[in-house]
């Protein structure tokens, strides 16, 4: 599955269900994933509404202890559905974080090619759905080329609002792992600022692809003023692939900045294209 060693990899906070025409943008991200056909994905704020339905699921989704029932509008259940029918098999699991907007459950998922070994971990003080500062974090195990690694899809707090101590969790979790790591996702936490220096000063020694990456296109993660950055004037960069030391990055890309390619969330995404020497 994975070709000449070079994996392909994307990371998105993709809002789901609460852009303006939320189908079309949807649909974007779907035919992005169908062209580029990546070897793992990480997504954020993935949603499904609580009044909707729950549906079945097959054998490609790896439930997680704390999940919720998938309901029908679950985005990544619509999206490997589609994917499917396009002949892309992607297994899945999803960790659920709390009630998002009154209205859906939210949490943060992976999807890989090959199967993997689905488990969550807890990182916020909280443990209520009815509190946003509950958090957990998704983590798939699973292999490239026959070597293990493991790959976690994360939306933490803020610094002052929790990250300090999700942060301590999360290096408490990985810290015994003995084989390769992808911590993707949106850290809430801008480039050069507290949070971000804590994350390259850890003992899990980790590197940012933006920086280490031999290619680099594209710059910030979010544009001014977006949901829970409100009074922010300046873009930032928020969202991050960060990897173990083993990793080789070729290329790192900004997409999804309305530039290249179509605005499909209020974050833009992250495209790495890396390998295991």
């Amino acid at each position: 599955l994975f070709r000449s060693r070079i994996m392909k990899f994307l990371t998105l906070n993709t809002h789901s269900w609460m852009e303006e025409n939320p189908q079309q943008k949807f649909e974007d991200l779907l035919t992005d994933i169908i062209e580029k056909q990546y070897d793992l994905i990480c997504f954020q704020e993935i949603n499904q509404a609580i009044e909707s339905p729950v549906v079945p699921v097959n054998d490609l989704y790896h439930p997680t202890p704390s999940a919720e029932p998938i309901h029908q509008d679950h985005y990544v259940r619509c999206l490997v559905e589609k994917l499917e029918e396009e002949g892309l098999s992607y297994h899945w699991t999803w960790a659920y974080n709390h009630i998002g907007y009154d209205r859906y459950h939210e949490g943060v998922a992976v999807l890989s090619r090959t199967p993997i070994q689905a488990s969550e971990l807890l990182v916020s003080d909280v443990n209520d759905p009815t509190d946003y500062h509950t958090r957990r974090i998704a983590i798939a195990e699973t292999q490239v080329d026959g070597k293990e690694i493991a790959v976690a899809s994360v939306h933490l707090s803020w610094w002052d609002k929790g990250f300090q101590q999700e942060w301590a969790r999360l290096e408490e979790r990985f810290s015994q792992l003995q084989k390769p790591l992808i911590l993707a996702g949106d850290f809430n936490n801008p480039a050069g600022q507290e949070g971000y220096e804590a994350i390259l000063a850890s003992p899990l020694a980790l590197q940012d692809s933006f920086i280490e990456a031999r290619q680099t296109k594209g710059t910030y993660t979010v544009g001014p003023g977006i949901d829970g950055w409100d009074d922010n004037q300046v873009p930032l960069r928020i969202d991050y692939v960060f990897t173990s030391k083993e990793w080789v990055i070729e290329r790192l890309e900004v997409v999804f900045d309305g530039s290249s390619q179509p605005l499909v969330s209020d974050h833009y995404g992250l495209s790495a294209d890396l390998y295991l020497p």
